[in-house]
Formats: C-alpha cells, structure tokens, sequence
C-alpha cells in the first residue's frame, strides 16, 4: 500500500479520503481542527499529524482540499507548512483558488525540488462520496502522469489542461460561473411559472428531462425549485469567494464578464441579509423577494 498525505478534512476533503482508503492507500492527515482528524483515524490506516510539515517526505504524494487561497498558503509557506518539511514532495492542489496562487505555488514548490498539481474538481460532497467527481489538472507532465491513479482513485473522469499550473484553475472558476448563472436563470424562469400559478418542481422537472437534460439542470434544478437552500454542500461564503476569483481573473485578463457581476451582486446582498449559513444556490431567494413572494419561511 502507498503512504499519501493528506491537508483538508471538510465535507469534500473527507468524502476524498474515505474513497482512497477504499482504494487501498494509507493516509497521514493534517486538519486545522484536529477533531476532523482523529475522527478520520478511526478508519484502518490513517494516522494523524500535527502539522503540515510532517506530512512532506520526500518522494510522498500530498493531497489538499482547502477553502481558498490563504489557507493553502498558509499550509505551503506559514509556520509548520509543507515547505518545513522535507523536500522531493509532490502536491496535489485540489483547492478552487486564484490561478496566480496555484501558480505562485508550483514555483515556490519548484524552487526547493517538489512538483506541483493543480486538480481542482466539480462536483458536491455527495458526489465526491460516490466516485462521481469531474477533475481538472494542470502541472508538469511527469507529475501528472504520477499521480494519475490518485486521482483516478477520486472521480468519474480528469481533463488536462495542460502544463500552466493555473490554467486548470481558469476552467474551475468558468464552470462555476457557468453554474451560478444557469441558478439564476432556473430561479427567474421558476418564479416567473410560480407567479403564474405554475408549479416549480413540475417545471424543473421537465426542462431536465428536455431541453437541459444535464446534471446541473437536474441536481441543481431540483434545489431551486424546492427552494431547498438550507441542504449545504457548498457554502454561500465559497460561492462569493469564487466568484470574486473570477472577476479578479477576468480584469487581469481584460475579459468583461456582466453576467459574473450579477450573480455577484446576488451573493454580496445574501451576505448581507444574514445568509451565509445557506447553500449557495441561496442567493435565488433574491429572485422571489423581487417578484414580491414570501421568503420568510424559507429562511427560518
């Protein structure tokens, strides 16, 4: 069995690790709250570390699955991060970050003899449980090609994008771009039917089965049209976290992105009515309170 460590034990990163346990690998982990950890070290083969550091053996493979770009610099470069540790690692960032993070990453990475892999994927917590998940990597080829039975060990199916560090980061902010804007096409088009005495779910139902037979029009379709926010598999915070990555690239870029500054917008107002414990799809309460329904019970 190959030893693997591990950075990041939230709903994503442990639904990831439980999958590699299954598939034969022996984890050290390192979790901020330590009782994620211990909690994970029940499970035959996990042991746990007390800092990142510890982790980094030379020739080891190192997974993280962080909320944003401080906290995965925070476990490269802050105090007991992986740079402390020994060198020849090769890392596994499977974080939605900033690209130029994921780039300046792999350099520092580079500069003491490790390799770096971008691999962030899609896919919510219960889909990371069952396998399903779609990943992006980006990174030297030699690293890629070994750490591809990890991945392998994770989802359903990896795209390449490539030997840019951060360009498999630029897809992920696109494709959740992609995602928070077909939620608020679903949460216009379900309460313009709602308004007009139609039935949410019996619309959602059909567009998924038609017109956008896809997962998102499904999976999230269902949400948006239950109007079930308060199921969490990815916060209201992240999804401003990222959509904020994404504008910050398309200015870096000089891409202008209106529909990006809307579904912003939406997230920044639910932040400020006091949702951030809601799933991020939340933000389509907004689309209801314009047309003037109800959202009261909804939020309480």
């Amino acid at each position: 069995m190959q030893d693997v460590g591990f950075v990041g034990l939230g709903a994503m990163g442990t639904a990831i690790s439980k999958n590699l346990l299954q598939a034969g690998f022996r984890l050290q982990v390192f979790n901020r709250t330590r009782e994620k950890a211990e909690q994970l070290a029940r499970e035959p083969g996990v042991t746990v570390g007390s800092r990142p550091s510890e982790l980094a053996v030379k020739g080891r493979m190192i997974v993280s699955m962080l909320a944003d770009d401080k906290a995965l610099e925070q476990v490269v470069t802050g105090p007991g991060g992986l740079s402390e540790g020994a060198a020849g690692i090769v890392h596994i960032s499977m974080s939605t970050v900033s690209p130029d993070t994921a780039r300046r990453m792999a350099q520092i990475h580079t500069n003491r003899g490790d390799r770096f892999v971008s691999a962030p994927v899609f896919g919510r917590p219960e889909a990371a449980a069952a396998r399903k998940l779609w990943i992006c990597e980006s990174g030297e080829p030699d690293a890629k090609a070994e750490v591809r039975h990890i991945l392998e060990a994770m989802g359903q199916g990896i795209f390449d994008f490539g030997e840019d560090p951060g360009a498999a980061n630029v897809v992920k902010l696109a494709g959740n771009f992609l995602i928070a804007s077909a939620i608020e096409a679903m949460a216009e088009a379900f309460t313009l039917g709602e308004k007009n005495g139609l039935d949410r779910g019996k619309m959602a139902e059909m567009f998924a089965a038609t017109l956008f037979a896809c997962p998102i029009y499904l999976n999230y379709g269902r949400l948006v049209a239950e109007q079930g926010y308060d199921k969490v598999g990815f916060s209201l915070p992240l999804g401003l976290k990222d959509m904020q990555l994404l504008q910050a690239t398309a200015v870096t870029s000089r891409v202008p992105m209106p529909f990006a500054a809307i579904v912003r917008d939406r997230l920044v107002a639910a932040m400020a009515k006091g949702r951030e414990g809601l799933d991020w799809t939340g933000f389509a309460l907004s689309v209801s309170e314009d047309a003037g329904l109800a959202t009261d019970k909804l939020t309480n």
